[in-house]
């Protein structure tokens, strides 16, 4: 009798919670971004082009960001699921914390394409992400040739990641890493990940490095808004032209530093072509198909030497003029 009546309780608990998450899928038309932080550009830019794919797919569109707390993420996930949207495109906030909003979208029966980060597991359409290993390790080959050209038998170096828990950050680490040690340059000194994901922060973090290591001769940066503010701390310690910086990302500042040289290289992802891929995807999938499972999206390995040639594809698909 206990048995039969635990079982009971059981299916009306499971019954109960399916009937608070389940939305009418026949009645939404609506494609929401689930985004880490929207005062970072690179994520402010990726909204636009969900929004311009979901648009294009018949979808209305909405961005709600975590502010990079992972409870907030999940909270902003629950809203979403409970409105009933059509579908969900993520930005987790790193891949640790991807799982549970693919688990609740996946009770609710409503379908998720990760754009960028990436997932630890869980279920999902598609995901789309940058070639975030072939880009790293492009900027790393820029800034060992800088170092060749520069007469440096050693150009000991230091790293301003973003989260290692996220899956994008450590093929950045490992890509940048590869090429510098297949160059010949192999000596890294000093490695910080950031949290807040701000020029103060990354500042503060260059800061440190140039400090606490003398002989440093090359940095990578792996976010753009954070490299302007390790340009700033190798400026205020006299050391332009002195340090090779690489960065990872691109914002429309970057264009005179690489054209004066003050920046080698950068590895700008192209966030607009992202969101609005994903975004397709899901309405691709909405509609009955099967989009890709996986998407890799080139990275522009962009130096003083071909900055211009880039610059008309990079306003729309980087910068997201």
């Amino acid at each position: 009798m206990k048995r039969r009546t635990f079982i009971a309780l059981a299916a009306a608990a499971a019954a109960a919670t399916t009937i608070s998450v389940s939305p009418v899928f026949a009645q939404s038309k609506e494609i929401v971004y689930l985004a880490p932080a929207l005062d970072v550009p690179f994520w402010r830019t990726v909204a636009k082009g969900v929004e311009a794919g979901a648009k294009e797919g018949g979808y209305s569109f909405q961005a709600l960001e975590a502010q990079n707390n992972a409870q907030k993420q999940l909270t902003n996930a629950q809203d979403a699921i409970t409105r009933g949207v059509a579908g969900i495109v993520i930005s987790p906030t790193d891949s640790s914390t991807a799982p549970s909003v693919l688990k609740l979208a996946a009770a609710a029966k409503i379908p998720v394409v990760i754009c960028d980060i990436g997932t630890t597991e869980g279920e999902y359409v598609s995901f789309i992400a940058s070639d975030n290993t072939a880009g790293a390790k492009g900027v790393g080959e820029a800034v060992a040739a800088a170092a060749k050209a520069k007469g440096m038998k050693e150009a000991p170096y230091g790293m301003i990641t973003i989260s290692l828990a996220r899956i994008n950050g450590q093929k950045r680490t490992d890509g940048f890493r590869s090429a510098m040690e297949a160059g010949g340059y192999g000596k890294e000194i000093a490695l910080q990940q950031m949290q807040a994901y701000t020029a103060d922060e990354s500042f503060k973090f260059a800061q440190d490095m140039l400090t606490g290591n003398p002989n440093l001769k090359a940095m990578f940066i792996e976010a753009d808004t954070p490299a302007m503010g390790a340009l700033r701390a190798i400026k205020a310690s006299n050391r332009s032209g002195d340090i090779i910086v690489g960065a990872f990302d691109g914002i429309p500042e970057f264009v005179d530093l690489l054209k004066s040289g003050e920046l080698t290289a950068a590895g700008m992802q192209q966030p607009w072509l992202m969101g609005e891929t994903a975004a397709k995807s899901l309405a691709e999938h909405l509609a009955g198909k099967t989009p890709p499972k996986e998407v890799l999206v080139p990275v522009m390995i962009a130096t003083s030497t071909n900055i211009e040639e880039l610059l008309p594809e990079a306003k729309k698909n980087v910068f997201g003029e």
